[in-house]
C-alpha cells in the first residue's frame, strides 16, 4: 500500500512538472509569436507598401522579427534592473533558436503560397497567408521551446528574472 502511495505521489509530481513545462513552453511560444509576429507583419507591410521585391521584404521582416523578439525579452529584464550586457546575453540565449525556427517556417510558408508575397495589403490572400504562416510556425516552435526549456535552455534562462 505504501509503495502505491509513493508511486502515485511520484506520478503526480511528474504530472505537475509536465504541466508546468508545457505551460512554460506555451508561454515562450506565445512570447516568440508576439515578438516575431510584430516584426514580421511590420516588415511585410513596409516592404509591400514600398513595392520592394520578395527577398528585400523578407530580409526586412526577418530583421524586424529578431529586433522585436529580442526587445520583448529585454524590456522586462531591464525593468527588473539587470545591466544591458547581461540582458543582451540572456535575450540571445533565450530567443535565438525560437526566433530562427519561427522565421524559417513562417517565410517558407509565405513563399510556398502562390501570390502571397505579391498580394496587396488589402488582400485576404496576403493576410490569410500571413496568419496561416505564423500559426503553423508557432505550432512547430512549441515542441522546440519545450525541448529547450526541459534542458534549461531557451526561455528557461530568463524565466527566473521575470
Amino acid at each position: 500500500m505504501e509503495q502505491n502511495i509513493q508511486s502515485h505521489h511520484h506520478q503526480m509530481v511528474d504530472g505537475n512538472h509536465v504541466r508546468s513545462l508545457n505551460r512554460l513552453a506555451l508561454s515562450a511560444t506565445l512570447h516568440c509569436l508576439t515578438g516575431c509576429g510584430t516584426g514580421e507583419v511590420l516588415g511585410l507591410v513596409i516592404g509591400t507598401t514600398l513595392g520592394w521585391g520578395t527577398f528585400q521584404t523578407i530580409a526586412l521582416a526577418v530583421g524586424l522579427a529578431y529586433l522585436f523578439g529580442y526587445a520583448f525579452t529585454m524590456v522586462p529584464l531591464r525593468r527588473a534592473g539587470l545591466p544591458w550586457k547581461e540582458v543582451a546575453k540572456l535575450a540571445l540565449a533565450a530567443d535565438t533558436v525560437s526566433i530562427t525556427v519561427m522565421e524559417i517556417i513562417d517565410n517558407l510558408i509565405m513563399l510556398a503560397i502562390p501570390g502571397a508575397m505579391h498580394a496587396g495589403l488589402g488582400s485576404l490572400l496576403f493576410w490569410g497567408s500571413l496568419a496561416v504562416a505564423l500559426i503553423v510556425a508557432a505550432i512547430i516552435v512549441y515542441p522546440v521551446n519545450r525541448w529547450l526549456i526541459a534542458r534549461g535552455r531557451g526561455h528557461a534562462v530568463v524565466h527566473a528574472h521575470h
